[in-house]
């Protein structure tokens, strides 16, 4: 592979963005956060009407095939466009967060996207964070990292993520959230959430965000000069 390709999976609130985004800085290259493409399909489906659980997942299929998502990358970090509007606040919401859980688990939706994702990933390289970068969109990179934590600290995090955005919810609903979405991606049939030998697995629940970089960018080193 030309050029250079971070993976960097886990599940919700590990603290992925903010690892890629550092990592991303650290090697000068593009951030892409795969997961805000789903996010932008989910504020699609949300805003045609579409109810959950989806009774319809060739709907948003279609949705997601006519939708036109943007991302511009770089190493700080990017915006998500969805029909050209900006929609990088508005896909952070716990609600929308419930609707992209939903269609990534529609295995049209992930081929779109997954199409998209790899072509950018093998265009220009990158720093991509998901739930599938590994093992799906660009199997062949050896930078592969899966981050995790215990729940109760991935919803402590996101509790206070929520309260500095204004948008603050109850410890308990965040905490059930994110179970539940853990065992709708490791469940799902299409491209669930795992991760095997080929992975590099830091725990970051008593780690602080400058460590977790710092695990992932010596490894990345190490292999460079192997």
């Amino acid at each position: 592979m030309p050029t250079t390709v971070v993976a960097i999976d886990g599940p919700s609130g590990v603290g992925k963005s903010t690892v890629a985004r550092r990592v991303a800085q650290a090697l000068s290259l593009p951030y892409l956060d795969t997961g805000a493409m789903y996010r932008a399909i989910g504020l699609a489906a949300r805003r045609a009407g579409v109810a959950l659980p989806v009774a319809e997942p060739s709907r948003v299929v279609a949705l997601a095939e006519r939708a036109d998502v943007r991302f511009t990358a770089g190493a700080a970090g990017g915006r998500t466009f969805l029909d050209g509007e900006d929609v990088s606040a508005e896909i952070r919401t716990p609600e929308v967060s419930r609707f992209a859980s939903a269609v990534s688990a529609i295995p049209g939706v992930r081929r779109r996207l997954a199409a998209l994702q790899r072509q950018l990933a093998l265009a220009e390289g990158g720093v991509l964070e998901g739930r599938d970068i590994g093992t799906k969109i660009v199997p062949e990179t050896r930078h592969k990292f899966f981050l995790t934590a215990r729940p109760e600290v991935r919803a402590e995090r996101r509790f206070l993520e929520f309260r500095e955005k204004g948008t603050p919810q109850p410890y308990e609903r965040v905490l059930q959230e994110i179970v539940e979405r853990d065992r709708a991606d490791s469940t799902r049939s299409d491209s669930p959430l795992t991760c095997d030998d080929t992975y590099t697995v830091v725990d970051t629940s008593d780690l602080t965000a400058d460590a977790v970089v710092e695990r992932v960018l010596e490894a990345i080193v190490g292999r460079s000069d192997r």
